[in-house]
């Protein structure tokens, strides 16, 4: 009876270890800017039930709308297999489940993993023998076996690598970008045992033109997706730095970047706010896991405090403007131009131009913000912005451009330059104006 149950367990471990990534039925966890276009591709071509606990989202999707316009209504009638439900009863039959929750980090910029956590304590209590979990989150390297899988094993009481198994392949979704899609960006992949690995890693194959890339383990996986964004975060910091040098100098950036940029190995990165969920966010996740091994990681951080005073620089940049042409700050009003926290996105999420607005309107400054991309009501985190939808001419004392949405980039130069008061001034955050419009730029 012994040697039959060992066998058994063997056969099991065995079994599990060669599954068929065509015979997985498949749920998305989380409908937001990662799970919904996931689900979207999955849905072309085999069936894929995704799930979220915002009921409204789903009511959306069952329209056929998606707020956050990175699906149109033709992409997701197209994914003629794909269902969306808010009842978690209607995804326990699935036995490989893809959880895309949110990652931020707490107002001491520290890691909040209670979304994620959240997400695997619900996915926990319905996975069965042989089922596949896979993350797409971003997260410190190690987070996925060392904080994930406990919570899989505590709520499900199956055993990791023996009842269940996990992968991770992270996300590389760039909000309000049309042109690098989920089918045509390479995807990382891993999984918790070579077999598992190959599983994931052909499950992806059948969505990503692009191909994919198959990490030795989570953890390589893991930390390949943190440092892209941190990367991304010193580059840019680096210039924003140079911007502010050369703005003592009275030297234009955007004239140095492009002779610099005639060299084929020079990175084209641009000064500018550095907001999201994303590049904003991720490097304080590495830094982080480094703390806690006993690293001081002082040039991640640098960058990172560098472009979260950004926002206060440009503040106060403004202010002495407006001080050298005599304007008390509590009579004057300043435009901005645009709040989300990147280009061709209603997302404000984590946007350090709200930051931008609080030190302006600390003192005194009547702020209007124009934004065509962001759908005002019900957004809490806006509700005491006074956004203005009416243009008008010769109204403002100073005129923010802080975000570089296409809408914007198509305007006439001399109509924006037509809305400040003879005495006013633009600075162009965003580089989209002429120099000769421009008053200042970063």
């Amino acid at each position: 009876m012994v040697w039959k149950n060992l066998f058994n367990g063997i056969k099991t471990i065995i079994n599990c270890n060669n599954m068929d990534s065509s015979k997985l039925k498949l749920a998305v966890v989380g409908l937001g800017y990662v799970g919904l276009p996931l689900t979207i591709e999955f849905g072309k071509k085999r069936e894929v039930i995704g799930y979220d606990i915002d009921k409204s989202r789903i009511n959306d999707l069952s329209k056929s709308i998606d707020k956050t316009q990175e699906c149109s209504k033709e992409e997701i009638n197209d994914a003629k297999y794909a269902s969306f439900t808010s009842n978690i009863e209607e995804i326990k039959n699935c036995n490989c489940f893809i959880i895309t929750g949110p990652t931020p980090i707490d107002e001491n910029n520290l890691p909040d993993l209670s979304p994620l956590e959240n997400a695997s304590k619900s996915i926990g209590k319905i996975i069965k023998k042989g089922d596949l979990i896979i993350y797409e989150s971003t997260v410190f390297p190690g987070a996925t076996e060392e904080f994930c899988v406990p919570i899989l094993e505590e709520n499900s009481s199956l055993k990791y690598k023996e009842d269940f198994f996990c992968g991770y392949s992270p996300e590389r979704i760039n909000p309000g970008d049309k042109k690098h899609r989920i089918s045509n960006i390479k995807k990382v992949t891993s999984g918790s045992t070579k077999e598992i690995a190959s599983t994931v890693d052909d499950l992806y194959k059948e969505i990503i033109d692009a191909g994919t890339h198959k990490a030795e383990s989570i953890i390589v996986a893991e930390a390949a997706k943190v440092i892209e964004n941190t990367q991304r975060d010193l580059n840019i910091a680096l210039i924003n730095e140079l911007s502010l040098i050369f703005n003592k100098m009275d030297v234009d950036t955007e004239s140095v970047l492009n002779a610099a940029g005639s060299k084929w190995n020079f990175l084209p990165f641009k000064p500018g706010l550095v907001g999201g969920h994303c590049i904003g966010v991720d490097p304080y996740y590495l830094t982080y896991k480094a703390q806690q091994v006993g690293y001081n990681p002082e040039i991640i951080l640098a960058g990172r405090k560098l472009n979260d005073s950004m926002s206060e620089i440009i503040a106060n940049k403004t202010l002495h403007e407006l001080d050298l042409r005599k304007k008390d700050n509590t009579d004057s009003r300043i435009l901005i131009m645009g709040i989300t926290f990147k280009e061709n996105c209603p997302d404000i999420r984590n946007t350090k131009v709200i930051d931008l607005i609080g030190s302006l309107s600390e003192k005194g400054c009547h702020i209007d913000v124009y934004d065509p991309w962001v759908e005002v009501s019900g957004i809490k985190e806006i509700e005491n912005i006074n956004f203005t939808f009416n243009l008008k001419e010769n109204f403002y004392d100073a005129i923010i451009i802080a975000v570089a949405h296409d809408e914007f980039r198509s305007l006439d130069p001399k109509k924006i330059a037509s809305l400040k008061k003879e005495n006013g001034f633009i600075y162009d955050l965003k580089h989209i104006l002429p120099r000769e419009i421009s008053d200042y730029r970063l």
